[in-house]
């Protein structure tokens, strides 16, 4: 496992811009391939449908919206996925899901990510691909 993280596409959904880029720019760093990204539950969940996802990283407060809808189809479709907020609380039931606290470093989104992936591509035996057939 010489970087699982090595072209994983990782869906960004982030609305404040600044947070975007650096989250962004970060997962370039670890050689990751960013799907997005999307600053909306409805751009968020239609990227879902046209894209192949590996992971996702979401925040959780989208403006006016939050994204848990992101949450709900990205668990049905069984593609991991990574909380990132700056509130202590998250609403049942997404309070279970995996996240991370802002601000956050480097070093911290890949530890988690890596996590996160290992467990995916355990679970699957393989890659985990996930494409949306019509």
């Amino acid at each position: 496992m010489n970087n699982i993280l090595q072209d994983a596409r990782i869906l960004l959904v982030e609305d404040e811009m600044l947070i975007c880029l650096d989250i962004e720019f970060m997962l370039q760093e670890l050689g990751c391939k960013v799907v997005g990204p999307a600053a909306t539950v409805s751009k968020a969940l239609a990227l879902i449908e046209m894209e192949q996802i590996d992971l996702a990283v979401l925040d959780v407060n989208l403006g006016h919206e939050k994204s848990y809808p992101i949450v709900d189809r990205l668990t049905l479709l069984d593609i991991p996925l990574l909380l990132s907020t700056g509130y202590a609380e998250i609403d049942a039931p997404y309070d279970d899901c995996p996240r991370l606290q802002k601000p956050f470093s480097r070093t911290q989104l890949r530890d988690r990510l890596i996590r996160l992936r290992a467990v995916a591509l355990d679970e699957n035996g393989a890659k985990h691909d996930h494409q949306v057939s019509p």
